[in-house]
């Protein structure tokens, strides 16, 4: 008794995991979904069948380029949501992912990990009703530069399936079109980025979602590269690599204290001990980063570039001078 118990929780955990593999890619074939479970594909055949047994509709395709694949079903799943749950639940992460949640931290990217999973089980007649409410949501006030959420989608169903995309960008004094192997969306406090191997520069590139233009995403699918890690990627991008001028400094203060001063988009901060951190910026003008500096009121040195500390001398004399020359103004004689 207690055998055929053990036997049937070991099932169910390797049927759970076999659908959450199946949310993760487009597309597995036997073999990879046998050697990721540990298990034979005459099993992996058996578990598939459990799953559409539940209501799970997963297909199998022959040949090159086949496999299992979870697609959207007639029904949603039991004990998930019923369909007037499903829209409002779709329509809510749309606008979450789309934007809205940006003067949240952390909401717009909950929103969109969420939506990859809904969307592979929403029905496909519910697509059309969530598509129409969703374009009738509009919010107003600051946070994150709002985008279209059908565009965060298929860059997210293009990372998750690894599979190339590509869009119009701006270079220059135009669009060009950009090839590139997707690897991960990253939202930072004002903007959402694409961070992709570029197939034209060979390189990784980080990209602006707001200006993008005709992105789409294509069938054919890449082996996935070592990535650098992505928010650090395009963190070190926004808050210095985009500029023509650079600045390390060395800060008398913890790193939780100077993140919490200064904006993610304006500077990376590296922690270098209990009391003291790095910080990275960028700006067109080394005067301005100097003084985004100055202004958190620690102590800090410069690390680079050189030249930069003969500038803090010469700001500092001329702040000395002004300090110096400044006379008291008698008070105004009374009539």
């Amino acid at each position: 008794m207690g055998a055929a118990s053990g036997d049937e929780r070991g099932t169910t955990e390797r049927v759970l995991t076999l659908l959450g593999l199946l949310q993760q890619r487009q597309v597995w074939t036997g073999p990879e979904l046998a050697d990721r479970l540990g298990v034979t594909p005459r099993t992996v055949r058996r578990d598939v069948e459990r799953l559409r047994t539940l209501g799970y509709p997963v297909r199998a395709g022959q040949g090159v380029g086949g496999g299992y694949q979870l697609g959207p079903g007639q029904d949603l799943p039991p004990l998930l949501l019923d369909d007037e749950e499903a829209i409002a639940t779709a329509v809510s992460l749309l606008a979450g992912a789309g934007g809205a949640g940006g003067a949240v931290v952390g909401v717009g990217d909950a929103a969109l990990r969420a939506l990859t999973k809904l969307d592979r089980v929403l029905p496909i007649r519910l697509r059309h009703e969530v598509r129409a409410l969703s374009g009738s949501v509009e919010f107003f006030g600051g946070g994150r530069a709002p985008v279209d959420p059908e565009v965060l989608m298929t860059l997210a169903r293009a990372c998750r399936d690894e599979v190339e995309a590509g869009f119009g960008y701006p270079s220059g004094d135009g669009i060009r079109r950009r090839r590139v192997e997707p690897h991960r969306l990253v939202a930072s406090d004002r903007r959402w980025y694409l961070l992709a191997y570029d197939l034209d520069r060979d390189d990784w590139r980080s990209f602006r979602v707001d200006r993008m233009s005709g992105v789409s995403a294509r069938t054919w699918r890449f082996r996935p590269r070592e990535a650098p890690d992505a928010a650090t990627y395009v963190q070190e991008g926004v808050a210095s690599r985009v500029y023509p001028h650079r600045a390390r400094f060395l800060v008398h203060a913890p790193a939780d204290t100077v993140r919490a001063q200064i904006p993610a988009s304006a500077a990376v901060v590296r922690r270098r001990g209990s009391e003291v951190c790095e910080v990275l910026s960028g700006g067109g003008d080394l005067d301005f980063v100097l003084m985004r500096v100055l202004l958190l009121g620690h102590g800090f040195e410069v690390l680079d570039p050189p030249e930069l500390g003969d500038r803090c001398r010469a700001l500092a004399e001329k702040l000395l001078s002004a300090g110096a020359a400044t006379s008291p103004v008698p008070d105004a004689e009374e009539p």
